[in-house]
């Protein structure tokens, strides 16, 4: 075959590295847009923060939502940092999402501060019990073995391991036998907290209650956990006086002591971590309205280096690095500005949708779906979905996930939709009035959610139920 030209059009889609910026600042929380930004800071000197006495500072798009300040606050309105960059047209679906309001990017006041951030510090169930150990009246070899012991102990303070177990570890020559393992274990098991070194669960609870005062009350109670504490699972409370021969006045008593106990005693020394919420947007109602507006704490205050800047002008044609951080400092900036631009319209049309929650709580929260909203905001679904993630809203009934306001639909006899998350508002509502002696079933619940024309299938309260954490009708029984 003879080479030939030819000349064919085609269309193809394209990221620009702005709108792959974007998308990606989209999707991060508030603490991991920090941290991003943090970045950018060290690795570009044409990026700073603005300086804390450089007023408030509130984006085009919160003034909009026609919130009026709090007595005492001022919002400033400010121009647009300049934008020599745009998206590419046709990009993707996405890339007609942002809406460039140009609004300035929030305020973070910088205290200067002479005193430190200390972290308490953390003693672990090793530590604590160690330090009983190491002022405890044994001799060495003793004092090791209960070591020894402690080593074996898992983070909720059990011995998972049997002594025949450990005594293999141990080298012959230390002359270890069963007998100093069971007086090493009987020594853990005098140590604070009660119930640490335990096998089961029976027997943990048994320590914390042999730890206790003796009396009436505490008998009984060490009896029905050593004997019977499957038939106090099963809240199979007739039996339970039948074969211990209590009143009922006495076996509440015994129950309610067995109940204040702990299962999981070394739990309380155990790492736990932190999670920090910031949310990004401040849901109030003013003059009979619920409007939503940013969180100004949440927002990064950022420009451009004035003085680099200068320079850059100064020199023009010859920038060379300068210019590329000049151009991806422009970016970011208006990235973020954008991001929280996006966040507060999907925020306000979540709030406008949920009203009747805002007034009456979850019991009237609406079915509401992400293509609504996408939908109403003419953005894409998937836009929705990332503003939605990580995102939190402060109102005066709490902080909640953007995520929190949608939820599924469910059928009514009228023909309309309730939202699952109201339902299980109406089925907790139901649980807690419910007579403890005898305590709705699944099906019966379902019963009365049929009778206010809600059709729920009882296999849908069961997931309902349980994703509540409200136990089975079995459980839920009281003497």
């Amino acid at each position: 075959m003879k080479p030939s030209l030819q000349l064919k059009l085609s269309q193809h889609l394209t990221l620009t590295p702005q709108l792959q910026q974007s998308i990606k600042l989209l999707q991060l929380s508030t603490l991991e847009l920090n941290d991003e930004i943090e970045r950018f800071l060290a690795e570009n000197p044409m990026l700073e923060r603005e300086d804390g006495d450089q007023g408030d500072f509130v984006p085009a798009a919160a003034t909009a939502t026609a919130t009026t300040p709090h007595e005492g606050e001022t919002t400033v309105a400010t121009e647009a940092p300049p934008d020599n960059s745009s998206h590419e047209a046709g990009s993707q679906d996405e890339a007609q999402d942002w809406s460039g309001s140009g609004s300035s990017s929030g305020n973070r006041d910088d205290d200067d501060t002479d005193f430190q951030d200390f972290q308490a510090a953390v003693v672990s169930l090793r530590d604590h019990l160690d330090l009983q150990v190491s002022l405890s009246p044994l001799s060495d070899r003793d004092r090791a073995l209960v070591r020894f012991i402690i080593e074996a102990l898992d983070d909720d303070g059990y011995l998972n391991q049997t002594l025949e177990d450990l005594l293999a570890l141990l080298p012959p020559e230390l002359d270890v036998d069963l007998d100093d393992l069971s007086i090493a274990l009987h020594q853990v098991q005098s140590l604070d907290p009660s119930g640490i070194g335990a096998r089961s669960p029976r027997e943990c609870l048994a320590l914390q209650l042999r730890a206790r005062a003796p009396d009436a009350c505490r008998e009984l109670a060490l009896a029905i956990v050593e004997h019977h504490l499957e038939l106090l699972a099963e809240r199979n409370f007739a039996r339970l006086k039948r074969v211990t021969g209590c009143s009922e006045d006495a076996l509440r008593d015994a129950q309610t002591l067995i109940c204040s106990l702990d299962p999981h005693p070394g739990s309380a020394y155990s790492a736990q971590e932190t999670r920090y919420v910031i949310p990004d947007v401040v849901v109030r109602k003013t003059r009979g309205r619920w409007s939503a507006s940013l969180n100004q704490e949440a927002m990064p205050k950022l420009r451009v280096n004035a003085l680099y800047a200068s320079i850059l002008q100064q020199n023009r044609g010859s920038g060379g690095a300068l210019t590329s951080h000049l151009q991806e400092a422009r970016w970011l900036i208006k990235n973020v500005q954008q991001r929280f631009d996006t966040i507060l319209r999907v925020s306000q049309a979540i709030v406008d949708q949920q009203r009747q929650f805002f007034d009456y709580g979850d019991v009237a929260m609406k079915p509401l779906t992400l293509r609504e909203i996408a939908e109403q905001l003419e953005l894409h679904e998937s836009t929705i979905s990332r503003v939605t993630t990580q995102k939190f809203m402060s109102t005066p009934r709490g902080v909640f996930e953007l995520k929190y306001f949608f939820g599924s639909h469910v059928s009514t006899d009228t023909g309309g939709a309730a939202s699952s998350t109201a339902i299980r508002a109406l089925i907790r509502q139901l649980i807690e009035a419910e007579d403890r002696k005898k305590p709705m079933s699944d099906s019966r619940i379902a019963e009365l959610l049929g009778q206010q024309g809600i059709v729920v299938a009882r296999r849908t309260i069961a997931k309902y139920r349980e994703s509540l954490g409200i136990p089975p009708v079995s459980q839920r029984k009281a003497i």
